[in-house]
């Protein structure tokens, strides 16, 4: 009798563990929630949403470029604009109808057009715009619409009850490549910076190849428990995006 209630327990205790546990929780399945000819978002955590707009180049063809929407209770603040107006009209209207969400501020976190292309489209939504003291002074340079708020080191905005974080590390991609962390869901926007899996070195004319490694290796260190990395181009994935970053240009 002693046994059998010992089996019965172990058996009880076993499917807890494995079967019910808040360690098993069920992992959260990425799906296409919106499509265009423009626009692609993707949710990707109960709380991100990766956008993906388009840039025509000469080089690379007709290139996907992400940002990220990070959201809690009715508000939201959006990493890099889509590449152009249009395209950013179309995500603004989307966060306000379908997530029924207000937009706290928009976040270039470099200077080229896949960055903020859009920026303009914000900007005439009342919607303030945030980013690295560089960017404001490379966008300034290049005739491109700037942003309004510029940081010297890091920034940390509200979007609900959440910290956002956007941090500049040093050069790479860009002299002003910065990076957003949404540390509730350990969500990394790493931009340009970061590269997806088995992707080439990219566009390289405003680039410090022999600064980038070291600048990505700070951004690893800063953030440990990263779950989630989403690149400025490509697949988004965890850790292993600031790895394999890391080591194509390794010695450059």
């Amino acid at each position: 009798m002693k046994n059998t209630i010992k089996n019965i327990f172990i058996i009880f205790f076993s499917f807890f563990i494995l079967g019910c546990g808040p360690q098993n929780k069920k992992r959260f399945k990425a799906k296409e929630i919106y499509k265009s000819n423009s626009l692609i978002i993707t949710q990707i955590s109960e709380n991100a949403f990766i956008h993906t707009s388009f840039k025509q180049t000469n080089d690379f063809g007709n290139v996907p470029c992400n940002g990220l929407i990070v959201k809690d209770h009715n508000e939201t603040i959006v990493f890099d604009t889509p590449t152009n107006d249009k395209s950013s009209d179309e995500l603004i209207q989307w966060i306000s109808e379908k997530l029924h969400a207000k937009i706290n501020a928009v976040i270039p976190t470099h200077f080229h057009d896949d960055s903020l292309g859009g920026l303009l489209a914000f900007h005439k939504k009342n919607i303030p715009s945030y980013s690295y003291v560089r960017t404001i002074e490379l966008a300034k340079e290049n005739n491109f619409v700037i942003p309004e708020n510029g940081f010297n080191d890091s920034v940390i905005l509200k979007v609900g009850n959440k910290d956002v974080i956007t941090k500049y590390f040093g050069e790479g991609h860009t002299r002003d490549n910065a990076v957003g962390y949404f540390p509730s869901e350990n969500i990394l926007f790493g931009g340009c910076l970061l590269k997806e899996l088995e992707a080439g070195k990219g566009y390289l004319g405003d680039a410090n190849v022999s600064a980038w490694s070291d600048t990505v290796e700070k951004v690893k260190k800063e953030y440990p428990d990263v779950k989630i990395v989403v690149p400025g181009h490509g697949d988004y994935g965890d850790g292993r995006l600031l790895d394999y970053t890391i080591t194509l240009f390794k010695g450059q």
